[in-house]
């Protein structure tokens, strides 16, 4: 295998994110005596969610404020009196328990540990991300957790890709390749920072995007078989 620094996205690569969020904002809502069995409650918290992660990335809006406004936008629409404040803190308290792994992850992270380093990059919030990989059992393998947090930066941010780089006892960009599930923050990132990349693409959507993977897997398991 030619390469010997790996770059992960954390969320929706190695960790099953839609399935530890589901869980945790049931147990949050639950927890405050509101129930979530309406599927559109959860479905307007997640386009929320998606809406201000964007702007997050593109500098809009603090991350501090997205952690309470996704709540405090759903209750409004769904009429809930509710303290949006609570809720943001018993979901991410929760979140660090509810951890799923994506099938595979901790096989490739072992076997490319053992060909080089592993390091993770991530937009999610420190502490949170930190707790989760710890709960996955990922850790062992892992030589860093570069977050969007501590670096000030988020992905596709050329500079939070230099931030990750420096994180590797030596790095040299022929031979890294970052992967992750999502071609705006990932791949573009990876992209502009001129290094390979492999889109996880699970569903095996269309890329309609400007992003340009090198290469693309639908299961993680498939890095085994790279030459």
């Amino acid at each position: 295998m030619k390469y010997r620094r790996f770059l992960f996205d954390l969320d929706d690569t190695l960790l099953d994110f839609k399935a530890s969020e589901r869980l945790s904002f049931s147990r949050a809502l639950s927890s405050l005596g509101i129930g979530d069995e309406d599927e559109a409650l959860f479905a307007d918290y997640q386009r929320e969610n998606t809406l201000l992660w964007l702007a997050f990335e593109k500098g809009m809006v603090r991350k501090e404020t997205l952690k309470v406004e996704r709540f405090r936008r759903v209750f409004v629409q769904h009429g809930i009196d509710a303290d949006p404040d609570t809720a943001s803190a018993r979901y991410l308290q929760f979140l660090p328990e509810t951890v799923v792994l994506v099938e595979s992850a901790a096989e490739i992270c072992e076997l490319l540990a053992g060909i080089g380093e592993v390091g993770i990059i991530t937009n999610g919030i420190e502490a949170v991300q930190v707790k989760r990989i710890e709960s996955s059992g990922l850790s062992q393998w892992l030589s860093f957790v570069a977050t969007s947090e501590t670096c000030g930066f988020a992905k596709p941010d050329i500079r939070f890709f230099e931030y990750a780089a420096n994180n590797f006892r030596s790095f040299n960009k022929k031979e890294a390749i970052m992967v992750g599930d999502r071609l705006d923050a990932d791949i573009l990132g990876a992209n502009q920072f001129g290094i390979e990349s492999c889109w996880f693409n699970p569903l095996r959507a269309e890329n309609r995007s400007f992003a340009v993977p090198t290469l693309q897997i639908a299961r993680l398991s498939e890095i085994s078989c790279w030459g």
